[in-house]
């Protein structure tokens, strides 16, 4: 990814200013990511990458210029509850700015991004897209805004359990209005799971539910809702004389309005002041006596709720990676384009190293999460039943979707921090995009499962349980063994990183007292599978096209997040310099040039 001059020269001259770095404002971020263009022809079918291609171009355009200046203003103005109607009667509403209310059209209703992975017709295909091309969308929209982010994926998700777990009758009532694009007709969907009671801790959850007939009635408080007004909620509670912890809990869902179009029986009691997803209503909820209707074995709701909960974190892995990169397509306009010292800002070696240091997390990340999207295709009832590969799919997408989770929340707020540092006192001001980064990029690490949480997901259960860590080594093994053009010694190299993460996240999940490094394991898996992913990737790029850029990626992952180096020491810059040359440039890389730069 790289700006050439004259695209600068563009930014500067609209701008209007020499004395102030430009933005992004102009740019398409699709076309401007060489790394997304290149891993969407490796993952995606060649004819179905051909039908989505002017749909890619057009997010990247909306994401850089429209979606971006909704965005501003939305978060600028975030939505009012009002707990009364003009008349005096107790209806509740939340007011939205109507720039939210064009994002959503953007996101629902043109290209149908909740609606995608479920049904044909969206953006014209004759069947639902692949995991994959869903959230290339997602990345893109989500560079220019976070908050909405979530009720796209909760509706999206939500279509889900309803599908899977739903009668014949709630799929009927529900599934046509949450998956159409006509924003007249259209329901959004959400969760309400966290309590004061039991965050983290699910099975502390005292939300009650009372049979009532063919249906139930919820008593209790949800403590942070986010879509706080969606029209279709499913949610945890506790049925009558049903056991403590997790297994008691049941999966319901719950209208917003009643079959005789009143409002169901809770109320909004306020909305959250947040640090970011400003734009986007979070609230608290009470209900009494509120109406749902049972999904699935009324003792497996937690278990059913966990598949909601995956595709929330891919999806929140996914957004997170998106904020790395639009924190990055900043930071190299303003290098670009802002002179200081008497020379431009990219040619300071200090800033080259800021930019590599920015945007190598984007770049693990985006390999990480196309991976991951792949291995949710694969785990997909016609795909597992095409390659015969149902049960390692599973696993894989087990353990490989918390791991990114876990990392890349954690990466996005230092790359967006660096960014920020990029533009300087002015990345510090509202008036960019830089703040808000800042700002959303602390969600991800918090959202369905603080780092702690996500890292013992990975020990715990992941490996401990369902040993994915053998189905993760195997299918690295796998990606290395397709490399050719390679040196033998690099990719032994990394065979060898590989087992020794997969070894060392094994003893901390077979070892409690342990405990303490499973944050540090689970970050070794995640850099060794993103520096054997890089490699494999760069090696089916380059015959490709005949550009090895991303096996310089995967070298820098192995040499700064895998390998020890001696503080008091100084770095190789010659080799460095070089490594810069070509990973900001916008030349191809040579296989020759990129295995003259590998690590010894």
């Amino acid at each position: 990814m790289s700006l050439r001059s004259e695209d600068t020269d563009t930014l500067r001259d609209a701008t209007g200013s020499d004395a102030i770095a430009p933005d992004t404002q102009g740019m398409n971020f699709f076309d401007a990511d060489r790394s997304l263009a290149d891993l969407l022809r490796l993952y995606l079918p060649a004819k179905l990458h051909g039908d989505l291609l002017p749909h890619f171009r057009r997010m990247g355009h909306l994401a850089a210029n429209a979606l971006d200046d909704w965005a501003r203003l939305a978060d600028r103005h975030p939505p009012v509850l009002h707990h009364r109607d003009r008349f005096g009667r107790d209806i509740q509403s939340i007011e939205y700015h109507p720039a939210y209310r064009e994002m959503e059209r953007i996101a629902f209703g043109e290209f149908g991004m909740h609606a995608m992975s479920h049904r044909a017709e969206v953006l014209g295909q004759a069947t639902p897209l692949p995991t994959v091309a869903k959230h290339a969308f997602t990345f893109l929209f989500n560079q220019a805004e976070f908050g909405l982010g979530c009720p796209i994926n909760v509706t999206d998700s939500g279509i889900l359990l309803i599908r899977r777990y739903g009668s014949q009758a709630l799929q009927d009532r529900f599934l046509p209005r949450m998956l159409t694009q006509d924003m007249d007709q259209h329901w959004q969907g959400a969760q309400f799971m966290t309590e004061k009671e039991g965050g983290s801790d699910v099975g502390s959850a005292t939300t009650r539910a009372v049979r009532d007939g063919d249906r139930w009635r919820i008593h209790g408080e949800k403590w942070f809702c986010s879509n706080a007004d969606a029209d279709v909620v499913q949610l945890l509670a506790r049925p009558e004389k049903a056991g403590p912890g997790t297994r008691g809990l049941g999966l319901f869902v719950m209208p917003r309005l009643l079959e005789d179009g009143t409002p169901n029986h809770y109320r909004i009691v306020r909305l959250k002041d947040k640090l970011g997803t400003r734009s986007m209503a979070s609230g608290e909820v009470r209900m009494d006596g509120a109406v749902a209707y049972q999904l699935g074995v009324l003792d497996r709701g937690f278990v059913q709720m966990a598949d909601m909960l995956n595709w929330s974190r891919l999806s929140n892995g996914v957004k997170s990676t998106a904020i790395m990169r639009r924190a990055a397509h900043d930071a190299v306009t303003v290098a670009y384009g802002r002179r200081a010292f008497g020379r431009r800002i990219a040619d300071l070696p200090l800033a080259r190293r800021q930019l590599l240091k920015i945007l190598l997390p984007s770049e693990e990340a985006l390999s990480f999460f196309m991976a991951t999207a792949d291995a949710l295709d694969q785990a997909g009832d016609a795909a597992a039943a095409r390659h015969g590969q149902s049960q390692s799919a599973a696993a894989l997408l087990r353990i490989l979707t918390p791991v990114l989770k876990f990392r890349a929340t954690r990466d996005a707020r230092g790359v967006a921090g660096d960014a920020l540092e990029m533009r300087g006192g002015v990345g510090y001001v509202e008036e960019f995009v830089t703040s808000r980064l800042v700002r959303d990029a602390h969600l991800g690490s918090v959202w369905e499962g603080t780092s702690n949480i996500v890292a013992l997901d990975v020990t715990q259960r992941a490996i401990a349980r369902h040993d994915a860590h053998t189905v993760l080594r195997a299918t690295l093994h796998q990606r290395l063994d397709e490399v050719d053009g390679v040196p033998t010694a690099y990719l032994d190299r990394l065979r060898r990183t590989v087992d020794g993460a997969v070894q060392f996240a094994e003893r901390v999940a077979r070892t409690p007292k342990d405990e303490a490094n499973a944050r540090h394991a689970v970050s070794a898996l995640y850099h060794a599978g993103a520096a054997s992913l890089m490699a494999w990737e760069g090696a089916r790029i380059h015959n490709d096209c005949g550009d090895a850029r991303r096996l310089l990626w995967s070298a820098l992952v192995l040499e700064h997040r895998l390998t020890a180096h001696d503080p008091l020491s100084e770095w190789d810059t010659g080799r460095e310099s070089a490594l810069a040359g070509h990973l900001l440039g916008d030349q191809p890389v040579t296989m020759a040039d990129a295995v003259a730069l590998l690590p010894g």
